[in-house]
């Protein structure tokens, strides 16, 4: 008999095909994206509207089952973040972040990551594998049913200029929610897992599901630049790139990646997104390392690099780890750098530092990885250093 169909990363799309393999009509794949996903149970016996006999064929041939939490850690500032286990050895981190305007949960994509960025820890940890798409939605629907079972109650407000975005004129989305954000930051590189991480999106997106306005989902990328481009044709949603350094030489340095898609592929690959994205700019995330991409030429440089993509930029305060080599940059010449960029007519801010007690900061996600790749093995035997390139 086949193993029980996980139906927690199943899209919309995938759960009305799977219930016509069960001979249910596609109404009942309504009904099961409601139940799961939005008064998240996992129990098929309660899912009272269902005929009872599908339920019992749904206990038979699926099941429900998030990735389970190892620990949960508040932040004094209310920064909570999970340590979930994936199997094998191998553990992810998730974080959410509340403010007044929004609740944000920060997920990730993968056990470890390949890109291995110099100022990153997740990328020192090296890689072991994917995350499947029930355990990227996984994250949303235990942080939503964590917090409401805590008594975190409170439901932040949601533009009514979110409400139908997508331009599917259902209007359906909720105006006030738990968590009004997602942001696909967390450990990995979402576009190298990108089957999963899009299953993950049109769940996030769907009006029976989680019912996100494309506005408010962020897919984070350190610059994949065909996968920006079958994002763009298959989910749009907004976009940040990871950039870091205004040249080449440097960004090979910080962002191995660069090495295959350099600066002007990526820059031309934004260019092409923003004829489809939900927002009209793409954010730029730029981790400030001390004497190394953060003096006054960097910046100007910056200017002349974006100057023909519509674009913000958000300085990150770099959070040191012992293999990292680099220092983070003093608060002044973080001040310098945005007003020069602001100066420059580019929107510009400073990220809060949040939750960086637990750990929760970013760049500070590690999670467990049994790495593959070696590359924690190897940067144990060098010392990384990539000060004086310019």
């Amino acid at each position: 008999m086949d193993a029980p169909v996980d139906i927690l990363g199943l899209s919309p799309d995938a759960l009305t095909a799977a219930c016509g393999q069960w001979g249910q009509k596609p109404f009942r794949a309504r009904q099961l994206l409601r139940w799961v996903h939005q008064r998240g149970e996992s129990d098929f016996s309660q899912m009272t509207d269902l005929a009872k006999e599908f339920r019992t064929l749904l206990a038979d041939r699926a099941r429900i089952q998030a990735p389970a939490a190892l620990r949960d850690h508040t932040s004094a500032d209310g920064t909570r973040k999970w340590l979930l286990d994936v199997g094998d050895g191998n553990s992810i981190e998730t974080v959410f972040i509340p403010e007044t305007s929004r609740g944000t949960l920060c997920v990730s994509t993968q056990a470890g990551c390949a890109v291995h960025c110099r100022f990153c820890s997740t990328g020192h940890q090296g890689f072991s594998r994917n995350l499947s798409a029930h355990e990227i939605i996984g994250q949303l629907w235990l942080a939503l049913r964590a917090l409401e079972r805590d008594g975190i109650r409170g439901r932040v407000p949601v533009a009514t200029d979110d409400a139908d975005d997508d331009g599917d004129g259902s209007g359906q989305n909720p105006q006030s929610r738990l968590i009004s954000n997602v942001v696909f930051m967390g450990m990995g590189e979402p576009l190298q897992n990108y089957e999963a991480t899009l299953e993950a999106l049109r769940l996030m997106l769907d009006d029976n599901a989680y019912g996100l306005s494309r506005r408010r989902v962020t897919v984070s990328t350190s610059g994949v630049v065909p996968m920006i481009d079958r994002l763009r044709d298959d989910c749009p949603v907004a976009l940040a790139v990871s950039l870091h350094a205004p040249n080449d030489d440097l960004r090979d340095h910080l962002v191995p990646l660069n090495r295959k898609y350099p600066l002007a592929q990526l820059l031309a690959s934004c260019l092409r997104y923003l004829e489809r994205a939900p927002r009209d700019f793409v954010t730029f995330e730029y981790v400030m390392l001390d004497g190394v991409n953060d003096s006054d030429a960097h910046a100007e440089q910056l200017l002349e690099c974006v100057r023909r993509v519509p674009c913000k930029f958000n300085l990150i305060p770099f959070n040191p780890f012992p293999s990292s080599g680099l220092r983070k940059s003093p608060a002044e010449r973080v001040r310098r750098f945005a007003q020069l960029l602001s100066d420059g007519g580019r929107v510009t801010t400073i990220r809060r530092t949040r939750g960086d007690d637990i750990d929760a900061a970013c760049g500070q996600l590690a999670g467990e990885v049994q790495d593959r790749t070696r590359v924690a093995e190897r940067t144990r035997r060098r010392v990384i250093s990539v000060v004086g390139v310019q």
